[in-house]
């Protein structure tokens, strides 16, 4: 996942979060206090116990454009129906084969998005783009174990879902409509 990573006018490289970058992280804000807080006071911890890894995004000069953390996830889900809507999302051109064993799965390897912040300074640079895009990419091609998803508990904001659903990450339920965070997955 480490590299360089193109993206619009701003070049930045994307590496596993160090413990000399937590201190720099107290002056990182993306405008959302919720994680703002999560990055400044939980994701050390988050780390250190394992539950999760966290990226930080740099420009070339070293100043941080974002942060991100990944964790194993599946997508469960829980009813034929949602299996249906399920395949239908993914639009199967393979054998029929292939669409008999997904059909038979009560869950699905996924990548989650735990926290994704781009600094308010980088913001509207397609940066967040390219992360998710970096992301669908290093799992695609991933081979140690299966992934098929990108799944991702957005913040049940306007903003923050109009940029998944750019982004090709579909609702998984409506049940969580009203919630703070709303489930959604991506196809790999």
């Amino acid at each position: 996942m480490e590299g360089k990573t193109p993206c619009s006018d701003i070049d930045f490289k994307v590496r596993l979060i160090e413990s000399a970058d937590y201190p720099k992280l107290a002056e990182f804000t993306c405008g959302v206090p919720v994680l703002d807080r999560f990055f400044h006071h939980e994701v050390e911890e988050c780390v250190k116990y394992h539950y999760l890894s966290a990226y930080i995004a740099t420009t070339m000069s070293d100043e941080i454009v974002a942060v991100f953390t990944l964790m194993n996830d599946a997508l469960m889900i829980d009813s034929q129906s949602a299996k249906e809507d399920l395949i239908d999302d993914i639009r199967f051109e393979k054998a029929e084969n292939i669409v008999d064993f997904f059909n038979r799965q009560t869950s699905y390897p996924a990548i989650n998005i735990g926290h994704l912040g781009v600094s308010t300074k980088y913001q509207r640079h397609k940066i967040g783009k390219a992360i998710i895009d970096l992301v669908a990419a290093t799992y695609f091609n991933h081979t140690l174990a299966g992934c098929q998803f990108i799944t991702v508990d957005a913040l049940n904001r306007n903003d923050t879902i109009k940029f998944y659903l750019r982004n090709s990450f579909f609702f998984q339920t409506t049940r969580d409509q009203y919630s703070s965070t709303r489930r959604m997955y991506r196809i790999l």
